[in-house]
C-alpha cells in the first residue's frame, strides 16, 4: 500500500510539473529586427519580390540555416514557448524567413496562449496557402507561405474576431522588421526616386 503511495506521488508529481513548464512565461525578452537584411546566402530572399520560388531540397538545404530547414522544409515544429517572437508586442512586418515574403502585421497579432506566435488574419489572400494535413492522426489545415511553400504552422477556427481565425506559426520561420525600420528605409527609397538616383 505504501508503495502504491509513493507511486502514484510521483505521478502526481511529474504532472504537475510538466503543467507548471508549460505554463511558465518566458523572461521579458528585447528584440531588436530579427531579419538580417543582408541574407547572403540566400539569394532568393526579398522584401518585394512577389514571384513564385521553386528550389530543390538540397539547393534549400544549401542556404537555409539547419533550424529554419527543419520547420520550413521538413514541416517540423519548434517547442513551445521558446520562440522570443511568441511574446513581442512590437509594431511591424512578419516575414517569412524563407524567402521575405511578407506574412503578418503585428496588429493582427494576439496572445492566444498556445505557446506558438498567433495572428488572426494574413497580410493578403496571396501570402499564404491552405493545405489539408492529416499527420499525427489529426485533420487540420496547414499554412504554407505563397511564395516559397515554406510550411509555417497551422491555421485553427477558434481566434477573435474580426475573422475567428488563428493562425498559429513556427517563429523560427518568421523575420520581424519594426515599422520604423520599415518607414525610414520607404522614405530613403522616395528621396532617391525623386533626385533621380536608384539603388
Amino acid at each position: 500500500m505504501r508503495l502504491e503511495k509513493i507511486i502514484i506521488f510521483i505521478l502526481a508529481c511529474s504532472v504537475f510539473q510538466q503543467c507548471s513548464y508549460s505554463q511558465q512565461t518566458p523572461s521579458k525578452i528585447v528584440i531588436k529586427d530579427t531579419m538580417d537584411d543582408k541574407k547572403t546566402n540566400n539569394p532568393v530572399y526579398s522584401n518585394t519580390d512577389t514571384s513564385s520560388v521553386k528550389l530543390s531540397e538540397e539547393e534549400w538545404k544549401k542556404i537555409l540555416p539547419a533550424n529554419v530547414y527543419q520547420i520550413a522544409r521538413e514541416k517540423g515544429t519548434e517547442r513551445p514557448w521558446t520562440s522570443p517572437l511568441e511574446t513581442l508586442t512590437a509594431k511591424g512586418t512578419y516575414y517569412c524567413a524563407v524567402c521575405g515574403n511578407a506574412l503578418f502585421l503585428s496588429d493582427t497579432k494576439f496572445e492566444s496562449g498556445c505557446g506558438w506566435p498567433s495572428f488572426y488574419q494574413p497580410v493578403s489572400k496571396t501570402s499564404i496557402i491552405y493545405t489539408p494535413d492529416n499527420s499525427h492522426g489529426m485533420k487540420r489545415v496547414e499554412v504554407q507561405c505563397g511564395r516559397c511553400e515554406s510550411h509555417l504552422g497551422h491555421v485553427f477556427e477558434d481566434g477573435p474576431p474580426p475573422t475567428g481565425l488563428r493562425y498559429c506559426i513556427n517563429g523560427v520561420v518568421l523575420d520581424f522588421k519594426k515599422a520604423q525600420e520599415i518607414e525610414k528605409n520607404f522614405k530613403k527609397d522616395k528621396d532617391n526616386k525623386s533626385s533621380g538616383k536608384e539603388q
